[in-house]
C-alpha cells in the first residue's frame, strides 16, 4: 500500500459543505435524480427508489460524514458519504462513496470530494481508506488510482485501499477553514435564492394588479 498518497487536487476553490440530518431531503432528491446506470455504479446494484429512500433514512450523521456541493439554486449536485468502519481492535478505516449529477460532471467534483473526505478521515484518526466499486466504474477507479491507492480487482468488482498519513496541525486548520468557506458560500447562495424568490413574488403581484386594472378599465 502507498504510505504517502499523492492526492489529486484540481485548481480552483470548490466549496464543500458538511451535511447534517437537516439536509436529508436534499440528499434524497439528489440520489433519486440519478438514472438507473448511475445508481448501479453508485450502489453496486440496481437500486430502486425504495432502496435509495431506505439508504437515506439509515444515514447516521452522528457516526459518519456526508459532504455536498451545491449550485446557485441550492441544488445538491454532488455528494460523498464517508462511512466509518467500527471494528474494535482493527486498523481504523472508512469507506468512501460519491455521486455527481450528469450535468455537473467533468469539473473534478468527485476528486474534490475525495480530497475533502481524506482530510476529514485523517483528522479523525483513520489509517485506511477503502473504495469498493464495480470495475466498470472508471471515474471512481481513476480517483483511487490518482490518489495512489492499491487496486485489487476480483471479477466485476474492484477494491481500493489507501493508507493515510497521520493528521497534522496544518490539515486540521485547513479543514476548519474549508468548512467555514463552504458554510459562508451556502448562506450567500441561500440569501440570493430568497431574494430572487421575493422578486418573483413581487413581479407576480404586480402582474396580477396590472391585469385587474386593465379589466376594470374596459
Amino acid at each position: 500500500m502507498s504510505e504517502t498518497p499523492a492526492l489529486f487536487k484540481p485548481a480552483g476553490i470548490v466549496p464543500i459543505r458538511s451535511l447534517g440530518a437537516g439536509q436529508r431531503e436534499r440528499i434524497l432528491k439528489h440520489l433519486l435524480a440519478l438514472d438507473a446506470q448511475d445508481r448501479y455504479l453508485r450502489f453496486g446494484y440496481a437500486a430502486t427508489d425504495e432502496h435509495v429512500q431506505r439508504y437515506v433514512e439509515q444515514l447516521d450523521f452522528e457516526r459518519d460524514e456526508v459532504f455536498g456541493i451545491f449550485n446557485r439554486r441550492l441544488e445538491l449536485i454532488a455528494m460523498a458519504h464517508l462511512a466509518f468502519i467500527p471494528e474494535p481492535g482493527a486498523t481504523p478505516g472508512a469507506e468512501f462513496g460519491v455521486s455527481v449529477l450528469k450535468k455537473a460532471r467533468g469539473r473534478g467534483y468527485g476528486a474534490r470530494l475525495f480530497d475533502r473526505a481524506v482530510m476529514h478521515a485523517r483528522n479523525e484518526g483513520v489509517e485506511l481508506m477503502f473504495i469498493h466499486a464495480l470495475s466498470e466504474n472508471v471515474a471512481m477507479i481513476k480517483i483511487a488510482r490518482n490518489a495512489g491507492a492499491t487496486l485489487e480487482r476480483a471479477g466485476s468488482e474492484t477494491e481500493a485501499y489507501l493508507r493515510l498519513p497521520p493528521a497534522t496541525l496544518e490539515g486540521r486548520v485547513s479543514e476548519f477553514l474549508e468548512e467555514q468557506i463552504a458554510q459562508t458560500d451556502y448562506r450567500l447562495k441561500k440569501q440570493a435564492r430568497n431574494f430572487l424568490d421575493l422578486l418573483a413574488t413581487v413581479q407576480e403581484i404586480r402582474s396580477g394588479a396590472s391585469s385587474t386594472r386593465g379589466k376594470s378599465g374596459r
